[in-house]
C-alpha cells in the first residue's frame, strides 16, 4: 500500500549498525515486490532471516483444484455457506472459482494453525463475512472485524487467529500485486480527493509483538503449486522495527464512501482494488439515483471481454431475487445479464438501498471448482425468464 508507516525501533539511517542490547546487531531484512521497484520496507531482527534447519514438500495445492474443473457456460449461482469445510484457514481452503490471474476460496477458520504461513505465488485478500481476531505477522499484530478486507502481500509470514465466534471467510488469491485503483490515486501513490476512500480508513498493524524464542518454529511456503514445509531454528516474528510502504493492513467494507449521482452509476464507481486481469469492487447501502424520472436498477448490459463474479453479504441486491447471504454468482463474457423480472419496476421511485456485496470482473473466463458444485441452484438461469421465479 503505498503511504509509509513505521513500528517499532529502527536506525536513523538505512544500511548502518544497528547495535542489539548486551551486544551484537540486528539484522536487517528489505521486503518488497517488483524485484527493486516495488513497494518495500526494511525489517530489522533478532536473528538472521536466513537460518533454515530443513525444507521439504507438506503438501501439493494445484493451481486447477483437484478432483476436476467444471467449464460449462452458463449463469451459475452457488450457495457457498451450504458448503462445509475444515477448520485450518490454510489447509481447509475450498476454492470456488479461479483462473489464471485470480482464485476464489471459502474458509471457515475455526481455530490457528500450528504453523506460520507464508504465500510466496500470490498476494491475499480475505474478506471477512463473518468473525474477527488478530493476524499476527512480521510486521505486528492487526485485528480484524467482520466486513474488513485483510490484503497481505506475498511473501509475508503471517498466521491468522480466530476469535470464537462464527468464521466465514472469501479469500482472494491475486498472481499480481494487488492494489488501489489507479485514477484514484495522484503520481506519489496519495489517494486523491475523489477516491471512495482514503489512507485514513485503511488500518495498518499497530502492535509489535517482538518473540525471542529458539527452537523449530514452521512456516508452510506457497511456491509455484507445491506448499513445502520450512523449518526455522527460531520465532520468524522476532521484528524489533521495521519502516516503509510493504505491509499487511485491513480496511473495512463499510468506510466505502459510495458515489451516486442524478442518474445510475456503471460499476466502476464501487471500484476498491485493482490486480493484474481483475478488478474488485464494494456495493454498499446508498441513496439511489435523485432524478425525478431515474431508474436505479442497473440496465441489461453484455459482459464484452469480462466475467462478473457477485458475493452476496446480505440477502438484499437491487437487481435479484432468490440470493441470500453467502450466495455467490457468476456471469460469464457473451451473455447479457441485468435485473431479473419485476427488479427494475420495483427500483423505481425508490431512495435507497441497503444491498452489501463484493464484485470481482475478470478478463479471462472463470471455472468453477467441482468442489463447489454441490451448493449450485441449477434453476439460476431460468429466473430471467417471465413467471419461472
Amino acid at each position: 500500500m503505498p503511504f509509509y508507516h513505521r513500528l517499532g525501533d529502527v536506525p536513523a539511517k538505512r544500511h548502518v549498525v544497528f547495535p542489539a542490547p548486551g551486544g551484537g546487531i540486528r539484522y536487517e531484512h528489505l521486503m518488497g515486490n517488483l524485484g527493486f521497484t516495488g513497494l518495500q520496507s526494511l525489517l530489522y531482527t533478532i536473528r538472521r532471516p536466513t537460518s533454515v534447519k530443513e525444507i521439504s514438500v507438506a503438501w501439493e495445492q494445484p493451481r486447477v483444484p483437484a478432483g476436476g474443473p467444471d467449464g460449462a457456460w452458463r449463469m451459475r449461482h452457488l450457495r457457498t455457506h451450504m458448503l462445509e469445510c475444515g477448520p485450518s484457514p490454510v489447509r481447509d481452503r475450498l476454492p470456488l472459482v479461479f483462473n489464471g490471474d485470480v482464485a476464489l476460496f471459502l474458509t471457515r477458520p475455526g481455530r490457528a494453525d500450528e504453523f506460520f504461513y507464508r504465500n510466496a505465488l500470490a498476494d491475499e485478500v480475505l474478506f471477512v463475512t463473518k468473525g474477527g481476531g488478530v493476524l499476527e505477522s512480521q510486521f505486528g499484530n492487526l485485528e480484524y472485524r467482520a466486513g474488513d478486507y485483510l490484503v497481505i502481500p506475498r511473501g509475508i509470514i503471517h498466521r491468522l487467529v480466530p476469535d470464537a465466534s462464527e468464521q466465514i471467510h472469501l479469500v482472494i488469491e491475486s498472481r499480481g500485486h494487488v492494489r488501489t485503483p489507479k485514477r484514484y490515486r495522484n503520481g506519489h501513490g496519495q489517494l486523491l480527493e475523489h477516491s471512495p476512500f482514503c489512507e485514513r480508513d485503511i488500518r495498518p498493524p499497530r502492535e509489535l509483538v517482538v518473540h525471542d524464542e529458539t527452537g523449530d518454529h514452521e512456516i508452510i511456503t506457497r511456491r509455484g503449486e507445491t506448499c513445502h514445509r520450512v523449518i526455522l531454528d527460531h520465532h520468524p516474528c522476532d521484528t524489533v522495527g521495521w519502516d516503509g510502504f510493504y505491509f499487511p493492513w485491513a480496511f473495512s467494507i463499510h468506510d466505502f464512501e459510495p458515489i451516486v449521482g442524478r442518474l445510475h452509476q456503471p460499476p466502476p464507481v464501487h471500484q476498491t482494488f485493482e490486480g493484474d486481469g481483475f478488478v474488485l469492487c464494494s456495493f454498499v447501502p446508498r441513496l439511489y439515483d435523485f432524478h425525478p424520472d431515474a431508474v436505479p436498477a442497473p440496465y441489461n448490459h453484455s459482459n464484452v471481454m469480462t466475467d462478473e463474479v457477485l458475493y452476496y453479504c446480505n440477502d438484499e441486491f437491487m437487481s435479484r431475487s432468490g440470493i441470500e447471504t453467502g450466495s455467490l454468482t457468476l456471469h460469464p463474457d457473451g451473455l447479457p445479464h441485468g435485473p431479473q423480472p419485476g427488479r427494475t419496476e420495483a427500483s423505481i421511485g425508490a431512495e435507497r438501498t441497503d444491498e452489501l456485496a463484493v464484485m470481482i470482473d475478470t478478463f479471462a473466463p472463470l471455472t468453477v471448482a467441482a468442489e463447489a458444485l454441490p451448493c449450485e441452484d441449477p434453476g439460476y438461469g431460468d429466473s430471467w425468464r417471465e413467471g419461472e421465479r
